[in-house]
């Protein structure tokens, strides 16, 4: 894996306050995973950014390494690695992340 990959990862990392590695879109999940992901985000209501990694073959094979983390989707929060769909779920149903993404300062939209 390339430092430009990484680079490229960090960046979009840095760039938002709430940002998921998905297999397709919001709109259009591909896989039940990011699927639920996009459910759990939605529910909470707060704005995410996102990446498909089916777009590209760089990213989709870095954000593995980057995370040490070997599924996708991915989700960070303030720079902060979460964790994929399962860890989302848990932390979902206990209200972990609520209190995770209001700890980092991100509140719901209007």
């Amino acid at each position: 894996m390339t430092d430009e990959v990484q680079d490229r990862i960090q960046g979009l990392v840095d760039a938002s306050d709430v940002l998921l590695f998905m297999k397709g879109s919001p709109l259009f999940p591909q896989c039940g995973f990011s699927s639920r992901a996009i459910a759990i985000l939605n529910h909470l209501g707060v704005e995410f950014e996102s990446v498909d990694v089916l777009q590209d073959q760089g990213v989709r094979q870095g954000i593995k390494a980057f995370s040490d983390w070997p599924t996708i989707p991915q989700l960070y929060v303030k720079g902060e690695f979460v964790g994929g769909s399962d860890i989302m779920m848990e932390m979902y149903e206990s209200g972990e992340l609520a209190q995770l993404l209001a700890d980092k300062g991100v509140t719901a939209s209007a």
